[in-house]
């Protein structure tokens, strides 16, 4: 498990090289540490929920570039992608039917996908170097309090196994709950876990 400063001017480099070969960083976000592995590669994911120790039958959400990259992973008519861009980039992941091409293991099974695209200028920096869909879970056992603390981080992956490949060290995080979800699967937009975002000022985004 390497530890690498994320201001540091390898760090990008070093991240992309890790995901491309199929293995798994700890990353910052504008909420909290996120565990990333490459979405679409099906050993890589199969690690994730070890190192995270989560059961299969958790669903992990996506990464993406963008609202174009997502069109591949997810069915977006015009609408939601009019909602997608009042919300993204931001603290919301956005609950969308998937495409064939995401594994199930990721999905626990289910036919829809959670995305986001985190107002951070690091993941966004990354995602324009990498330029390929990675995990979003939160850096943590299942089960356990998501992290925004690179030390803490440290001390419990540190004698796990397996576990991150990489960890990309931002210090303290400013304190924030995980995403608010949003579902966009219905005609109704539905939130199912209240995060950052209130539901009053998510509401009004979407009117």
């Amino acid at each position: 498990m390497e530890i690498i400063k994320f201001d540091d001017d390898h760090a990008i480099e070093l991240a992309v090289k890790v995901i491309k070969r199929g293995g798994s960083i700890i990353y910052p976000t504008d909420t909290v540490y996120g565990l990333g592995v490459s979405a679409l590669n099906l050993h890589a994911v199969e690690r994730l929920f070890k190192i995270k120790k989560r059961p299969e039958s958790k669903p992990a959400p996506i990464m993406v570039k963008n609202i174009e990259m997502a069109k591949k992973l997810a069915y977006i008519d015009a609408k939601t992608e009019r909602i997608l861009r009042e919300v993204w980039p931001g603290q919301v992941t956005v609950v969308l039917e998937k495409r064939s091409i995401v594994p199930d293991i990721l999905t626990a099974g289910l036919k829809t996908v959670g995305l986001r695209i985190p107002n951070h200028y690091f993941t966004q920096l990354l995602m324009e170097n990498l330029n390929e869909p990675i995990t979003a879970t939160s850096a943590n056992f299942s089960g356990e309090p998501s992290l925004g603390s690179a030390a803490e981080i440290i001390k419990i992956f540190n004698n796990a196994y397996p576990r991150p490949d990489l960890i990309l060290d931002a210090r303290e995080l400013p304190l924030s709950p995980p995403s608010t979800v949003l579902d966009l699967t219905s005609s109704q937009p539905k939130i199912t876990r209240v995060g950052p975002i209130s539901k009053k000022d998510l509401m009004e985004m979407l009117k």
